[in-house]
C-alpha cells in the first residue's frame, strides 16, 4: 500500500498547477520565497478571504528574452515541473511562480539541465521553510 501512496503524492494533475492570468498576477505582487542564480520564486500574499487550496500549486514563467530557443524553453520546464513534482507533497499548501530572471548563457542541454535542476532543488527547499 505505500508504494500505492507514493505513487499518488508523485503525480502532477491539473489542479497542481496556476492556470489563469490573475492567479500568476497574484503571486508576481506577493512575496518573493528564494532567489538564485537564475530563477525567483514568487508565492501571493494572504488575505483574509482569500482560501488556500490545501496542497501546492506551480506556475512558471520562462520568458523568450532570456532563453532565446523554444527547445531550451521547454527543457527548463520539464526540468522544473519534475522536480516540483517530486517535492509537492512535503511542500506548504501555497502557489509557487518560477520565473526566470537572467538571460541563459550558451552551454550544452545537457549541462543546463543539471545546473536548472540543482538551482529548482535549493530555491523548492528554501520555500519549505
Amino acid at each position: 500500500m505505500a508504494g500505492a501512496t507514493a505513487s499518488i503524492r508523485a503525480t502532477f494533475p491539473a489542479c497542481a498547477r496556476l492556470h489563469s492570468p490573475s492567479e500568476y498576477a497574484s503571486a508576481l505582487k506577493g512575496k518573493r520565497l528564494a532567489r538564485g542564480a537564475l530563477f525567483v520564486v514568487m508565492t501571493p500574499r494572504r488575505s483574509q478571504d482569500q482560501e488556500p487550496h490545501g496542497y501546492a500549486r506551480l506556475g512558471l514563467i520562462i520568458a523568450k528574452r532570456f532563453a532565446a530557443k523554444a527547445v531550451v524553453r521547454n527543457a527548463i520546464k520539464r526540468v522544473i515541473r519534475e522536480a516540483f513534482r517530486q517535492k509537492r507533497g512535503d511542500l506548504p499548501a501555497c502557489d509557487l511562480v518560477f520565473r526566470l530572471h537572467t538571460k541563459i548563457q550558451p552551454a550544452s542541454l545537457t549541462e543546463l539541465k543539471k545546473q536548472v535542476r540543482v538551482e529548482a532543488d535549493a530555491l523548492l527547499k528554501q520555500a519549505l521553510r
